[in-house]
């Protein structure tokens, strides 16, 4: 009888820094045999946050590292890297996380952010949760959604991995306006996941590409 490998599931490190909703989400899907990953780590930057309250409930290792407890930057990214690292993530994955995750070369390609909304619109520093819901309702747009890219040194500046565009009917409230795009996100984000561990997507020198078509990488 010959010996088979086993496929070992994606390991995620999850950065969060609200409610934890994207956090759940994505944990949900893992029990329901929807995504093949698992939580390795989740790292919030508070311990009062809805997200860490819901990393114990869901008994997930979880470290606290952020600004409070860890005031010095350096101090802090160095902390951090460090600890993502040691849990040697396939993916790291940006649920709400709102500091600039400073990336080194073993992560390039391998952190994905979601955005409420349709890059490039709507985004850059300043542009993040409820501002963005509440800029789409001063312009009136017909349009938004969510857009799951890859990270960079600058705000979401990265390649899109996959975007989800909602209706809108241009008297929505911000909170209206929230909750549609987060229904969506519900489901962009373990779509595109799954895109990228199934290989089906890949990273190569900041763009994005489908199936075999990235360059062949030569040592």
């Amino acid at each position: 009888m010959g010996i088979h490998a086993v496929k070992s599931c994606a390991r995620l490190v999850v950065l969060a820094s609200g409610g934890g909703r994207t956090l759940e989400n994505l944990h949900q899907r893992i029990l329901g045999g929807h995504l093949d990953a698992e939580i390795s780590l989740v790292i919030v930057s508070r311990g009062d946050l809805g997200a860490a309250e819901r990393a114990r409930r869901l008994q997930l290792p979880m470290l606290v590292i952020g600004p409070k407890n860890y005031p010095n930057t350096e101090r802090r990214n160095d902390l951090l890297i460090g600890a993502i690292l040691e849990a040697r993530p396939d993916w790291v994955i940006l649920a709400g996380w709102l500091q600039l995750l400073p990336i080194p070369p073993q992560l390039e390609g391998r952190v994905l952010n979601i955005h409420p909304a349709l890059l490039p619109a709507y985004g850059g520093k300043g542009f993040w949760g409820h501002h963005v819901h509440e800029a789409v309702v001063k312009d009136g747009a017909l349009l938004s959604g969510c857009t799951v890219h890859f990270a960079t040194s600058e705000y979401d500046q990265g390649p899109a991995v996959l975007q989800t565009a909602v209706a809108l009917e241009g008297k929505e409230s911000a909170d209206e306006v929230a909750a549609k795009v987060f229904a969506a996100e519900t489901e962009a984000f373990p779509e595109a996941l799954e895109l990228l561990i199934d290989g089906r997507l890949t990273w190569h020198k900041n763009q994005v590409y489908w199936g075999n078509s990235a360059p062949v990488i030569e040592d």
